[in-house]
């Protein structure tokens, strides 16, 4: 007789766990990053305290005469004229926020965003490793970041012949190009969620020929991590959503000059030049107390 090709589900006495039996379920997160005012350390010089609080200052003042909704560049402090006590101490005050950057190419750039979102800690690599170049930038993004995704020059890509094997991908690469079309005419460009696409190996093989990886490499961590690349075609990025435990649960390609998470928002800005001042304040007032000490 051949295999009954339905499951049987088993009913009646003893089929079901015991009532007192645990659930095995997936562990849920546990937590994520919030922001905290950072720590300065304790017993700093009362001239590194106001070295590093002046240069703090300068960038207040800037977002102060900024529109962090209008067009055009953020402002920009250099952080290389510091002394190395006081350079050491504004790294300490600034922290290290949710997003990292890591730019491809001749200088190598290295990005840390602050604990206060939309300060970016930018360094410049020389050819030996070397930090170059240091500052600190306000920004949706650095301008570092747009420059390097914007050098890209390819074009969405199909292959000839077909794989076999692919199913969707022909479509997804179509709906690519007219998204391209529609953001080069002043449309929203907009996002292709792979995680609902079936894709076979050949498929996903397709999609990786035809957006080779990009210069710009991005992770997100808030809650969970976000993984985000540029590639070589202009305006289109690949974002990853993981899990705290580190499972892939959205899967996306964006049109877009920047994708929204990791990108700051004005509200963002504003919020941390108010919480930048705060903290200014706070350094000067213990520079004054470790004076009259």
């Amino acid at each position: 007789m051949a295999a009954f090709p339905i499951p049987v589900r088993a009913i009646g006495p003893g089929s079901q766990p015991p009532e007192d039996a645990e659930l095995d379920v997936m562990a849920m997160p546990q937590g994520m990053n919030t922001f905290e005012m950072p720590r300065v350390p304790e017993r700093v010089p009362a001239e590194v305290m106001r070295e590093s609080a002046a240069v703090l200052d300068r960038m207040i003042e800037a977002l102060a005469r900024w529109d962090a909704g209008g067009p055009g560049p953020g402002p920009r402090v250099p952080l290389d004229s510091l002394s190395s006590a006081a350079l050491e101490v504004t790294n300490q005050v600034l922290g290290e926020g949710e997003v990292s950057v890591r730019l491809a190419g001749e200088p190598a750039v290295r990005i840390q965003e602050s604990v206060f979102a939309g300060l970016w800690r930018c360094g410049e690599l020389s050819a030996d490793g070397r930090l170059a170049r240091y500052w600190l930038e306000a920004g949706s993004v650095p301008q570092a970041v747009l420059q390097a995704a914007a050098q890209a020059t390819a074009q969405v890509q199909a292959p000839e012949p077909w794989p076999a094997g692919a199913m969707n991908s022909p479509a997804l690469l179509a709906e690519l190009r007219a998204r391209l079309v529609e953001r080069g005419q002043g449309g929203r460009g907009g996002q292709v969620n792979l995680t609902l696409l079936p894709l076979s190996p050949d498929d996903r093989q397709v999609i990786d020929a035809a957006l080779p990886v990009g210069p710009v490499a991005i992770i997100s961590r808030g809650f969970g991590n976000c993984h985000v690349g540029s590639t070589a075609v202009r305006g289109v990025w690949r974002v990853q959503f993981f899990n705290s435990m580190n499972t892939l649960i959205l899967d996306t390609i964006e049109v877009t000059e920047m994708p929204e998470a990791v990108a700051a928002s004005p509200e963002d800005l504003d919020d941390s030049r108010g919480r930048l001042a705060e903290l200014v304040q706070w350094m000067r007032e213990a520079a004054a107390d470790e004076l009259a000490h």
